[in-house]
Formats: structure tokens, sequence, C-alpha cells
């Protein structure tokens, strides 16, 4: 199994192109940041210098492997739900669960030992700017090297492969699971997703209570502030299946009456597969709900500095560049995370999109019907991801100003809104209109 492993890579590259691309960009991540370690870890370097390259690397290392466990988790959970029809003709064939499990896993492992490889150049480049921009900036001394060395190769690799690896093993448990105990196995799945997801939100809260109770001069006030964020992020995230379809029975009819037979598709779909779709609303959630209460917690900082006429010391300044690193790396990524989903989500129904030629939906209803899902996903990654973000930005708000609600704008909250709904209906509809510019007749057979 694993030489038919090592084979399907190598004959079919197109189908782990998304795969890839998110393996490649996680561990370019994770490595160019714990470079940052192995600078850290050379001897003369002062304290100053040593702090800010340690905190940043160990910061950021922690969110990109977050990150890159859930990238590769939702690019290899649709790659093998679109593998569906081939599983069940090795099943057929004699093969046993735990051999296409093998092979499975063993393609996982290829593509993060590839894509690994391919990241050391562009990693150690972007490290060696990453310092030089510290140095820039006077919070790293123009005497220290950058050192790319064992600690990023070792992190990079190691997180590259376990995830990729642990995530094919997920993915693929329930395609090979036996019909007749499938049904137990999805609810013992439910019951510790429903578990995680609550220990989330519980920790989310705990967090915020947590920045409530410390002083406000305190330099880390806003770490447990972030980590409530994110913690919120996730819990509304593994949710998600549940929120979109609460959501979809308050606002269903109406999108019905508004978009006529395209919204009745929607609203169709959308119920229907609400459990697919978490794996996108599940990065646009993150990628809202951190962007918007790290920014405007640096924003409310910085105004509460010059408010108080106080000139911002060498840590505000470490703390401002580590939180603009922060969310330009999580923007990146996640941006790039929910285009690799929506890409290979939305290229999996085509054989649904010819399916509905057939019965008589022309290919503007088919568009339109992309485009109110779009509307709807966003709708609801951003509004679960604006919760998410104020668990975390109020109480930091009330601590530093003793007011609950922030004074500054909504502009922020419209670039990052603006952003998220840019990729997902750019990504959708330019998916969509590719699918249909093959006939419909076609499309279904060779998709069957």
């Amino acid at each position: 199994m694993l030489q038919l492993a090592f084979r399907s890579v190598k004959e079919r590259p197109g189908r782990f192109a998304a795969t890839l691309l998110s393996a490649f960009l996680g561990a370019g991540i994770v490595m160019m940041f714990n470079s940052l370690h192995d600078t850290a870890a050379q001897a003369g370097i002062d304290a100053q210098s040593e702090e800010i390259l340690s905190t940043t690397g160990g910061v950021v290392g922690s969110y990109g492997t977050l990150l890159v466990f859930f990238a590769v988790a939702s690019t290899l959970t649709v790659n093998v739900r679109q593998r569906g029809d081939e599983i069940h003709l090795l099943r057929c064939s004699g093969a046993t669960p735990a051999q296409i499990k093998r092979m499975i896993m063993g393609e996982a492992a290829f593509v993060a030992v590839i894509a690994t490889t391919l990241a050391v150049l562009p990693a150690m480049l972007a490290g060696r700017l990453l310092v030089s921009s510290f140095k820039d900036s006077n919070q790293v001394a123009d005497n220290v090297d950058y050192a790319f060395g064992s600690i990023a190769l070792s992190t990079g690799t190691s997180i590259t492969l376990l995830s990729s690896v642990g995530a094919a093993w997920l993915a693929v448990r329930r395609a090979t699971s036996d019909p007749t105990t499938t049904a137990a196995k999805d609810a013992a799945r439910a019951r510790w997703r429903t578990i995680g997801g609550i220990t989330a939100l519980v920790l989310g809260a705990g967090a915020a209570a947590t920045t409530l109770a410390i002083d406000e001069t305190e330099p880390a006030l806003m770490a447990p502030a972030a980590y409530a964020a994110v913690m919120t992020s996730i819990g509304f995230a593994v949710f998600s299946p549940h929120l979109l379809r609460a959501l979809l029975a308050i606002y269903g009819r109406p999108i019905q009456l508004l978009a006529g037979v395209a919204g009745y598709l929607t609203v169709h779909n959308m119920r229907r597969r609400a459990d697919q779709l978490a794996g996108v609303l599940m990065p646009m959630i993150l990628f809202t709900g951190v962007a918007i209460a790290t920014l405007y917690m640096q924003l409310i900082a910085s105004d509460a500095l010059d408010a108080g006429g106080v000139q911002k010391t060498a840590d505000d300044k470490n703390l401002e560049s580590l939180n603009l690193v922060i969310v330009g790396i999580i923007v990146a990524f996640a941006c790039i995370m929910l285009i690799n989903t929506l890409y290979a989500a939305t290229s999996y129904r085509n054989r649904e999109f010819g399916g509905q030629r057939l019965a008589g939906a022309t290919p503007r209803q088919v568009q339109i019907m992309v485009a109110v899902e779009s509307l709807v996903l966003t709708a609801t990654g951003v509004t679960f991801g604006t919760l998410a973000g104020l668990v975390g930005i109020l109480p930091y708000n009330i601590v530093r100003t003793d007011t609950i609600w922030p004074e500054q704008g909504p502009a922020t909250w419209i670039t990052v809104t603006a952003l998220a709904a840019t990729v997902t209906f750019l990504t959708s509809l330019g998916t969509t209109r590719r699918s249909l510019q093959t006939p419909a007749v076609d499309t279904v057979t060779a998709a069957a």
C-alpha cells in the first residue's frame, strides 16, 4: 500500500495540489518563526534581542502549529471525500480498511516531506527579512546574525508531517468505516466535537474574565484577551454546522423569496451540506475573530498611550510589532487556507452542478445559487468571528479605558469583512464558472 501511495502521488500530482500548498505554507511559517529560536540561541546575543526573538518565535510558532493542522485537515478531508468511489472500488477489490488507511496516510506523508523540502529556502529568506525588520526598528541589535538551524528544521518537519498524517487518519476513518457501525461512530465523534467546542468556549470565557482581573499597567494584559478571542473562535468554528442551520432556519424563507429558484437551491443545499461547509466556516471564523481582536486591541493600546501623552517604550514597540506580525501571518495563511478549501469544495461539486443543469437549472441560476451561498457563508463567518473578537476586545477595553465599547471606528472591521467576502466570492464564483464551461452531460459522466 505504501508503494501504491507513492505511485498515486507521482502519477496524479494535481489531486494533491491543495494539500501540498497548505503543507508548504504551513511548513514555511513554522520554520520561519522557529528559526528565530536558532538566532536567539547564538552566543553573544544581548538580552533585549534574545527576548524579542524568542517571544516572537514562541507565540507565532504556536499559532502556526494550530493553523497548519486546520489547513491540512480541511484540504485532506475534501480530498478523501472526492475519492469516495475509488475507496469503494478498493474495498470491493479486497483491500482492507487498514490498508486503505496506510495508503492515504502514506500519501499525506509523501506530500508533507515534499512540502517541507520545498519550503526550506523560502522560510530562510523570510526569516532573514523578519530579523532585518527587527533591526531596522531597533528591537534587535545590528550585530545579531540570522541563523537557520536544527530548531527550525526539526519543528517544521515534525509538525508538518504529524499534522498531515494525523489529518489524513482522521479524514479516512469515516470513509473506511463499516456501514453497520458508521452511525454509532458518527455519534461518538459528534459527542467529542461537542465536548471540545464547549471546552474551547469555556476557556475563552475564562481568559476574558482573567483579563478583567489584570492591572492595566501589566505588559501581559493583551495575552489573555487575545487567547479569549482565539479559543472562542475555535469554539464557534466547532459548532459552525449548528450555527449555520440556525441562521438558515431564520433567514431561509426570505432568501428563497428574494432569489427565487436559486434561493431555494441555496437553502436546500446548505442545509444538506452544513457539516461539509464547516470546513469553509472554520478558517473564516478564525481569520475574522483573531484579526479583529488583535487589530482593535492594538489600536486601543496605541490610542490610550497617545491620550495619556506617554512615550512608547521599547516593550510597547516590541508588542506592537509582534501583534502586527501575528495578524499579518494569520491573515495571509487563513486567506490561503480559505481559498484552498473553497476551491477544493467547489470543484468537488462538478457533478452536482451538472445534475442541476440536466434537471432544468440554467448556468445563471447555478451561479446565483453559489453567490447566495457565498453571501450566507460570509455573513455567518463574519458574524461569529466578530462575536469571538468582542470576547477579547471588550474586557481589554474595559481595563484600559474604563469604558465598555471601544471608541475606534468601524473601518478596521469593514476592511477585515471586505477581505473575507472578496476571497469567498472570487474563489467560489471563479471555480463555478470554470465548472460550467464543461457540458452538463460530460460533467456528470466524468464524475460518475
